[in-house]
């Protein structure tokens, strides 16, 4: 069993971008079959940052796509990614293994829990 694993916390894995980006649009594939392939031990959640912008407070996301991974409140990974499904994918796996340290970053408090609160899709 995996240091996740035995937690049981609530991974979540937020991509970040917004509707007029092209790479994002190319992007989209890529999310949903790491969804299928994480499911169920991690919600996978797309983020529009100009229609969740309340969600995401004062984080100002200018790279695209940019990926956020949570357990519950807890932030190991927050930025932007090559829009290859092998780099989303080792971070993913690394998150789970407990091999990213958490960020620690007092303008994040709360942003894991804002997001991981939106009904979207």
């Amino acid at each position: 069993m995996t240091k996740a694993e035995a937690t049981g916390g609530p991974w979540l894995v937020a991509c970040l971008c917004a509707a007029w980006c092209r790479t994002c649009d190319a992007y989209t594939p890529t999310f949903e079959q790491l969804e299928r392939e994480f499911a169920p031990r991690v919600r996978f959640v797309p983020v529009d940052i100009e229609d969740h912008e309340d969600a995401l407070g004062e984080l100002d996301v200018v790279d695209f796509p940019t990926l956020l991974i949570a357990e519950g409140d807890t932030i190991h990974f927050l930025g932007p990614v090559l829009p290859h499904a092998q780099t989303a994918r080792q971070l993913i796996e690394r998150a789970l293994k407990g091999q990213l340290l958490p960020v620690r970053d007092a303008a994040l408090v709360g942003l894991a829990g804002r997001i991981g609160a939106l009904r979207v899709g």
